[in-house]
């Protein structure tokens, strides 16, 4: 089940992406640090009601940020379509226990039906350049690879921009 996050979660979603840190360094993929992400973001994300969580069996197991506001980071990429009204995707982790299940394509199946429903341009997201599997997973599901971004507190390498029109 996917639902809105709530306030007392938060720990419990900290947890979740600090394990995913620590799972994606022994593989070498240095994406996720003391930096980032942190919890005002997910505190933030909860305020505007743009943080879900995922459950299994009433354990909260991965989370996706679904926001509607475009980081000034992203203003430079050249996207597929126009600005208009779109999704940005952060944040999305499923703890590793549980990776390799579907769950997060489930997260994003949720996104993506969100979006469609709410008549939304596009999905928008970024992942970082050096994590393969990442960049596999968004274009088995149709999103293309635009430019890139970079956020110097998480690493020296880029992030690389995708975006899903749905109603361009």
């Amino acid at each position: 089940m996917i639902r809105h996050a709530k306030r007392l979660e938060i720990e419990k979603i900290i947890t979740i992406t600090k394990a995913c840190a620590a799972h994606m360094c022994e593989l070498g993929i240095y994406q996720w640090n003391e930096n980032y992400p942190t919890v005002r973001a997910f505190q933030k994300d909860l305020e505007q009601q743009e943080l879900y969580v995922l459950l299994v069996k009433n354990e909260v197991v991965g989370c996706i940020c679904i926001a509607s506001e475009k980081d000034l980071e992203y203003n430079h990429v050249h996207w597929l379509i126009p600005d208009t009204i779109h999704y940005y995707i952060h944040r999305l982790a499923v703890h590793p226990s549980y990776q390799g299940k579907g769950y997060a394509q489930q997260l994003m199946d949720f996104a993506e039906a969100k979006a469609k429903k709410s008549n939304v341009a596009s999905i928008r997201l970024d992942t970082f350049s050096l994590n393969t599997r990442n960049q596999r997973f968004y274009e088995q599901r149709g999103y293309t690879r635009l430019g890139s971004v970079y956020f110097p507190k998480q690493s020296d390498a880029p992030f690389y921009c995708y975006e899903l029109v749905l109603n361009g």
